[in-house]
């Protein structure tokens, strides 16, 4: 503590103290800080170098929509941004009691993602340079390597269609905050400001797309959406990145899209959270309720993903995901329930 402390005063110019924990994460430690003329800013410790780049180098292309950075230390590393003080989070209000507020709540989160990929449209090449600075010229991670390893069989022709999948992760690219999580997007007298950039980065608008489908591809807070409502939330993101990318306008490539946004982030995810599931189920998160387990969201997305692919798309694809259902059949979880805020 006090060294980040000590830090974040010599690149902020400026003693701060009185240090706040915000929770962080096993890659970040977030503390909110008072300064000498009497406000407050959030100061971000970092343990791995490519969050640490992501974040410097993304937040100024949010658009207004995340906080300012004030300072970078490199060597340390940590950031210190504008502190945008407390309201409740997106994942808040999908877990009340007021479908209206969800919903607007909702809408508010794609337009928000929607205007941010404008914010980055035309920038890409100034993103890399300054993520490079920052960590080096690290390359991008890929969203489904060694998923292999953790499948119970790996069909024949899975590689070839996992390749296709990550290649489709640059079409219609877009700038993007990364791990868009409802409790990373708190609503404030302002609006919607965003946190959290550790992911942040160019990719298809279609894998932001399809967290509303999913919904919340990547997250903790993960029950089922009414039908009609998550159709206007993807509505209302889609056409704000039309801006971007008017091809995005054409029915048919968006639906297509976006299946195939869908089955990267279900594999992705198999791949992150099967191991750990098939030793023994927990909630999806330490302190909060309600939540979902792990193997009740796995049994979810792999469910879902066989229901909305086509026929014969990713065939190879569609035969991992049933060997997965089938060899989790005693698992014996309930079916995912809608959020508390729509029941």
């Amino acid at each position: 503590m006090e060294r980040i402390l000590a830090a974040a005063a010599a690149v902020l110019g400026e003693e701060v103290s009185g240090p706040v924990d915000l929770g962080g994460s096993s890659r970040s430690h977030v503390l909110r800080c008072a300064t000498p003329g009497g406000g407050t800013v959030v100061v971000k410790a970092y343990r791995e170098v490519a969050g640490f780049a992501a974040e410097a180098a993304g937040l100024p292309f949010c658009g207004g929509s995340g906080p300012r950075l004030l300072a970078v230390d490199p060597s340390f590393p940590l950031v210190v941004m504008s502190d945008l003080g407390v309201a409740p989070s997106l994942a808040d209000l999908l877990l009340g009691e007021s479908a209206e507020a969800a919903r607007d709540g909702l809408l508010a989160w794609a337009r928000t993602y929607g205007r941010i990929a404008v914010a980055g449209a035309g920038r890409r090449r100034e993103w890399e340079r300054a993520r490079a600075v920052y960590s080096g010229g690290e390359a991008r991670r890929r969203l489904l390597s060694g998923l292999g390893e953790v499948l119970p069989s790996v069909p024949a022709g899975l590689d070839a269609e996992l390749a296709a999948l990550e290649a489709d992760q640059e079409r219609f690219p877009v700038f993007s905050p990364g791990d868009i999580c409802p409790d990373n997007n708190l609503l404030t007298a302002g609006g919607m400001r965003v946190l959290d950039f550790e992911r942040a980065g160019y990719h298809s608008a279609f894998l932001d797309a399809a967290y509303v489908r999913m919904p919340f591809a990547t997250c903790w807070c993960v029950f089922r959406l009414p039908p009609g409502q998550a159709a206007e939330i993807e509505d209302a993101y889609r056409e704000e990145v039309v801006v971007v990318h008017p091809e995005l306008a054409d029915d048919g490539l968006w639906a297509a899209g976006v299946r195939q946004a869908v089955a990267t982030w279900t594999m992705f995810m198999t791949w992150a959270m099967l191991p750990g599931a098939r030793e023994r189920d927990r909630p999806t998160h330490s302190t909060r309720t309600p939540v979902p387990s792990r193997r009740q969201l796995l049994r979810h997305r792999w469910g879902y993903l066989l229901e909305h692919l086509d026929a014969g798309e990713f065939p190879a694809v569609q035969e991992a995901v049933r060997a997965c259902l089938e060899t989790t059949a005693h698992w014996e979880v309930a079916e995912l329930p809608y959020y508390p805020a729509y029941r």
